[in-house]
């Protein structure tokens, strides 16, 4: 299958248009959240619409997914018009500081795979640029939207990579935002492969549970039994 497209067991990814594919960030999240019955679920940043399609594979969910960039949001109207859960998903063209100004009602469950790049060196293409890096949508501006848009026992999930997981999770508890869930995403086994923590907030403070993830055994694409369990109701090869 070409770059331009990718097909999951139910449902295909068209992303010709869109500045970030579909890749192993997405796919994690979108296999790790549980909607846990959740009735309204809000997608930021939703890029190709593939977190909205995987979550709506496994909820009954009205979902709302947004995105800032017009070429992504009229991608991912197509992915989702396509799909067989085109009747459970809204795709938004909206900056989600846009939406936190004129939506009226509560999220049970929110989820992003968020802009991340704070410091590092930009890319020339300004729609990369902006899927990429935190300009567009800093840390702040996320956590004040999702305390304004959670309901009061909702979840808000994301993904990003250790460091800046951790400067993350600072700012959301004085934000009143509490660590629920985290899941470490390693490489391989060696302890400096950590790349990713997923992590899960609520509004009610409690010890968290946490857990780690191997996506690879000793060698590239050799898939660990767990990597293939969590993504086995996605990819086409488990």
């Amino acid at each position: 299958m070409s770059n331009d497209s990718f097909e999951f067991k139910k449902f295909k990814i068209k992303q010709d248009r869109c500045a970030m594919k579909v890749g192993t960030d997405a796919v994690l999240l979108g296999s790790w959240v549980i909607p846990n019955g959740s009735a309204k679920i809000l997608d930021i940043g939703t890029g190709t619409g593939v977190i909205a399609l995987m979550i709506a594979q496994k909820s009954n969910a009205e979902i709302t997914a947004i995105d800032i960039d017009k070429d992504s949001t009229e991608q991912a109207q197509s992915n989702v018009a396509e799909s067989i859960f085109h009747s459970q998903i809204r795709v938004l063209h909206s900056s989600f500081q846009d939406l936190v100004k004129t939506c009226d009602k509560k999220f049970n469950l929110i989820i992003t795979n968020p802009p991340y790049f704070i410091d590092s060196l930009k890319s020339n293409d300004d729609t990369r640029k902006i899927a990429r890096h935190t300009d567009s949508l800093s840390f702040g501006d996320l956590l004040d939207g999702v305390k304004k848009l959670l309901d009061e026992k909702g979840k808000f999930c994301l993904i990003l990579p250790r460091n800046e997981a951790l400067l993350f999770r600072e700012m959301a508890k004085v934000k009143g935002l509490y660590l629920s869930k985290l899941l470490r995403v390693r490489t391989r086994s060696e302890k400096d492969s950590e790349k990713r923590h997923i992590m899960q907030f609520e509004f009610k403070e409690s010890e968290f549970s946490e857990s780690t993830l191997i996506i690879e055994e000793d060698s590239h694409r050799n898939y660990t039994a767990d990597y293939k369990a969590l993504t086995k109701d996605y990819y086409l090869s488990f």
